[in-house]
């Protein structure tokens, strides 16, 4: 490289000086060496890096030559990377356009590829050919999961910006978020009867809602990836011994009449267990049917269960069941009739108390008043906030517009917030917005939540200071450390969010004022779909409210175990195309149970088709999520009318009057 010194200092010089500094000249000569390249290729190289970080402003210095360095580095990782994808295209007999490469420079051809696809006539030269193996095409690389898209070339090093777009599939690009049709369209309504919430000429003084969690928050906060064998079988075993306790005092049944279900018998018994595959890698079905028992009870035996003679019954692995059979031949179980499993009551409240909520939202108990303009406004949303091809979350904003427009009471956004399935984040190949206050270099993807998501969430809360925003993660959630589900609430103060956002638990039950809400960002409904057998026909038809009565009657947040395999789940949008799944600490499975009550509402976001539904007296929402992966997405709205007390319910004291929820809440499901 000391022969070259004459020449980078008749390409590099710096303006005012004989010859470069030393230290810039090593760095100069480091890339060089690395990179296996001549002085006028890399001084090509530097052009363009100026032209890209802005020519007038660009000044070689070591800082500038260092970063320079790293850039060098970061592109040709990239064009490797589409060199790979590339030489796997060509397998399976596709073949990529043809792109410039280094070798074109003294032709018509830009040294980086940059005029390619941007102006109608240029030309995209030969590939690389053997004698220039190591010089670079420098395209923009393909990103994954849309790599067979036609993708527009860009002026920068790869790295795709917060506003930039992803080609589409066979070339055509997603519909802008604000072209976007039927905005604000009501696609499904329940109780429609109702009359919608009407906004206030101002927001509120002081908030109309009172959060309070009933969930402990604290045993969240365990440490993940340290469950231990022991632990986990106890935790299954000791929910059969639960529910055999609440099938004995339903159904008021002695002691003798429980039994061990894999033991040789002609005596008709009760057998309390949990519902499994004997072949757990394919769809559980009525030929793989077990029944596992628990240590107390069976010894934690599984035994072949035969259902062919029960009328009509649904069944999921998890699932725990009390089945009236035999076992005569010690080989299977013959159940002929399935014992109901108890469901918790619903929510109820003294009625001096309903008084203190009516009074504070504004709700006069009497015949004339008219209940429209004191009914709560909640907003129910859930992840994905920005579509696949950009980190705008244009979704996120309109969504906080919308609740600023109406003053809403109430904003509840399930995570994704920053979903680790999306190929921009996965990858980390894109860029802050331009006003960020941090350096790029030190950015970390907290810092980008803060920026880019926790942007509009403070805007909302300046303009409506008595709203309530609730946020809940998810397991696909990059900035949640916890891994695994049950999961630990966001880091609020370094993720920048203001007083108003209550950060809580995965899965979580609070309360807003008297109203139960059970909330888990876990798509359970999709996976209870794929995993459900029916004996004989279905008790409902309908499958979107025969989903929910699996988890109200289970009395948990997930009743399904083991979960779905990732690789059977719907692809994601990563290099990889594995889903997230569920990470399923068992260990902590109970923080996932119901305690006292079932909940007025439920809230089971999911990838089947969004619907709002009463079952069993619970209010079951799923409000879709607010981005598909090309396309915006729906949300729903709540307008939660005060309780009116009768005298009936006044006449006895420290009688609790049921909520009655699902007869007093209006939902529209809306698209963004």
């Amino acid at each position: 490289m000391a022969d070259n010194v004459e020449e980078l200092n008749s390409k590099f010089v710096i303006p005012g000086e004989s010859t470069i500094p030393p230290d810039i000249q090593g760095e100069i000569q480091s890339i060089m060496r690395l990179h296996s390249i001549s002085v006028e290729e890399l001084f090509f190289k530097w052009e363009a890096y100026c032209i890209k970080m802005g020519s007038e402003e660009t000044r070689l210095d070591l800082k500038t030559a260092r970063a320079f360095k790293k850039d060098v580095q970061e592109i040709l990782e990239r064009d490797a990377r589409g060199k790979t994808h590339m030489r796997s295209a060509d397998k399976r007999g596709i073949h990529a356009t043809p792109r410039s490469t280094a070798n074109n420079v003294g032709s018509n051809a830009d040294a980086y590829g940059m005029l390619d696809g941007l102006t109608p006539k240029t030309p995209r030269n030969g590939l690389v050919n053997g004698a220039s193996k190591r010089k670079a095409t420098f395209e923009t690389p393909v990103v994954p999961k849309v790599s067979k898209s036609a993708m527009k070339s860009s002026p920068t090093d790869g790295r795709t910006t917060a506003t930039s777009t992803i080609g589409l599939a066979d070339g055509v690009s997603n519909t802008a978020f604000v072209d976007r049709q039927n905005a604000g369209q009501i696609i499904e309504t329940l109780n429609g009867h109702l009359d919608l919430c009407e906004p206030p000429i101002a927001p509120p003084v002081d908030p109309r809602i009172k959060l309070t969690a009933n969930t402990d928050l604290k045993k969240f906060f365990y440490k993940p990836m340290a469950m231990h064998l022991s632990e986990a079988s106890e935790v299954l075993d000791d929910r059969i011994d639960e529910f055999m306790g609440y099938v004995q005092s339903h159904h008021n049944l002695e002691d003798s009449a429980f039994g061990n279900a894999a033991s040789k018998s002609t005596s008709e018994i009760v057998a309390v267990g949990r519902i499994a595959s004997d072949t757990p890698e394919s769809k559980l079905n009525l030929a793989s049917l077990v029944l596992e028992t628990s240590r107390r009870t069976g010894a934690g035996l599984r035994v072949p269960l035969k259902v062919e003679t029960l009328p009509s019954s649904e069944f999921f692995p998890g699932q725990i069941v009390a089945l009236r059979g035999t076992n005569a031949s010690g080989e299977y179980f013959a159940a002929r009739e399935m014992l109901e499993i108890p469901m918790l009551p619903p929510a109820a409240s003294l009625p001096s108390a309903l008084d203190v909520i009516n009074e504070r939202i504004g709700y006069e108990d009497s015949a004339e008043t008219e209940t429209a303009s004191s009914a709560l406004n909640v907003i129910v949303s859930s992840g994905p906030y920005t579509a696949d091809d950009n980190l705008d979350f244009e979704p996120l904003h309109a969504l906080c517009e919308k609740a600023s427009e109406t003053y809403a009471d109430a904003l509840i956004l399930i995570g994704p917030l920053f979903d680790i399935e999306h190929p921009l984040i996965a990858t980390g190949d894109f860029d802050l917005p331009d006003d960020a206050s941090i350096e790029p270099d030190k950015a970390t993807l907290t810092d980008a939540f803060r920026i880019i998501v926790g942007g509009p969430i403070r805007r909302l809360a300046q303009a409506v200071p008595s709203i309530t925003i609730i946020l809940v993660p998810s397991v696909r959630d990059a900035v949640n450390k916890h891994v695994s589900w049950p999961q630990e609430p966001f880091a609020k103060k370094e993720l920048g969010l203001p007083k108003q956002a209550k950060v809580v638990t995965n899965p979580v039950t609070v309360s807003l004022n008297e109203i139960v809400l059970g909330i888990s960002a876990q798509d359970i409904l999709y996976d209870l779909r794929r995993e459900e057998a029916i004996v004989g026909k279905p008790k409902e038809h309908n499958m979107l409210a025969r989903l929910p009565r699996h988890v109200i009657q289970q009395r948990h947040f997930f009743p399904l175990f083991p979960p779905v395999n990732r690789a059977l789940l719907p692809k994601a949008s990563t290099e990889e195309g594995l889903a997230t799944g569920m990470p399923l600490d068992i260990g902590y499975l109970k923080l996932g149970e119901w305690l006292n009550v079932r909940p007025d509402v439920l809230i089971l976001p999911s990838a089947l088709t969004p619907f709002a539904k009463v079952v069993e007296s619970v209010l079951v929402i799923n409000p879709g999520s607010v981005s598909k992966k090309k396309a915006p997405g729906t949300y729903a709205q709540l307008t939660i009318h005060p309780r009116k007390l009768t005298e009936q319910d006044r006449m006895e004291s420290g009688t609790v009057v049921g909520h009655k929820i699902f007869e007093r809440a209006r939902v529209d499901v809306v698209r963004i």
